[in-house]
């Protein structure tokens, strides 16, 4: 090429994305982002110039509008293999090639466990506790015997479900196309949306964000749950209507709610779910840990590598 590739890596949080691959054979100036940005302005303005981009899952939004005025743009890779933050009917109408990574959902299992057993043996009150020089503060609920609500029972909630049948729990699930013999296949039994949120003592989300499923958790679905029910979502956050867990949160209507993704992220100093002592929060982080990482990084330089050769590989249609 004339010149040399310039390659911006974004939301690298962590600042790991270059030792986690070797982006050396690429012979391009490779630039790394570890804030994210603030609006779409500073996208702009930070990213002009850059011949590629490789994205970090949905964390940088890419609309027609900002893609437009990424003029000098040939290649956007997106962690994963699907990405909803592009919109990739403007990408290709503007001639970037769009690709994404192989993806695992392991993580994402354990995640959902790490959110479970935290919240339902008040592991971080504990562990203050122990820090501060005390000694048992609380009493923790057990999972022998109770149910486990998912909603979606697809790779990740059918493997959320398997691990709960380990602890001895009944797991039962619904979605809007699950039927009883494909939740059978799981183990797991297919009831109606009602008696999932009314049955469960752990609820786990597990759906893909679209119009249908935007706000599917509601106020009613909340309130119809048990007193002592725990739930937890590692899914997208506007599955839930943020607005109504909170204030059933502060009214003490469930147990508790364990998450790892919000309407806005990152999740904003001042918002009030971190002041609420039964919300156990992570930020987004059901799929980061070096295993994926690797796949992620490593899979970004292959594409990146394609491209340059002229032909692109794991492309996004």
């Amino acid at each position: 090429m004339a010149t040399q590739m310039k390659i911006a890596i974004l939301d690298d949080y962590q600042n790991v994305a270059t030792s986690l691959a070797d982006w050396g054979p690429l012979a391009a100036e490779v630039v790394v982002f570890t804030k994210p940005f603030a609006d779409a302005d500073e996208v702009v303005r930070s990213l002009t110039g850059f011949d590629v981009l490789v994205a970090m899952r949905e964390r940088t939004r890419f609309p027609a509008e900002v893609l437009e005025q990424l003029t000098d743009l040939r290649l956007l890779v997106s962690t994963g293999p699907a990405n909803a933050a592009i919109d990739l009917a403007a990408a290709h109408r503007l001639g970037i090639t769009v690709c994404g990574t192989r993806y695992e959902s392991h993580a994402t299992v354990e995640h959902a466990w790490a959110l479970i057993l935290g919240a339902t043996r008040n592991l971080v009150v504990e562990a203050e506790s122990m820090r501060a020089g005390g000694w048992q503060v609380s009493l923790g609920q057990g999972l022998y015997g109770r149910t486990l609500g998912v909603l979606g029972l697809g790779r990740v909630g059918s493997g959320v479900a398997r691990v709960a049948q380990a602890f001895g729990m009944d797991t039962i699930a619904w979605s809007q196309n699950l039927t009883p013999e494909a939740a059978a296949g799981h183990g797991v039994r297919a009831v109606t949306k009602e008696r999932l949120f009314a049955e469960s003592d752990v609820l786990s989300i597990h759906v893909l964000l679209s119009k249908r499923t935007r706000g599917l958790v509601g106020a009613a679905e909340l309130r119809s749950m048990k007193p002592s029910a725990v739930l937890v979502n590692t899914s997208r956050g506007p599955v839930v209507d943020e607005v109504a867990l909170i204030d059933v949160l502060r009214e003490g209507a469930i147990r508790a709610a364990a998450l790892d993704v919000y309407d806005t992220e990152p999740l904003p100093a001042d918002h009030p779910l971190r002041a609420l002592p039964n919300a156990l929060l992570t930020g987004h982080i059901g799929y980061v840990n070096r295993d994926l990482y690797e796949i992620f990084y490593q899979d970004s330089v292959e594409d990146i590598a394609a491209f340059q050769a002229g032909s692109p590989v794991r492309l996004m249609k």
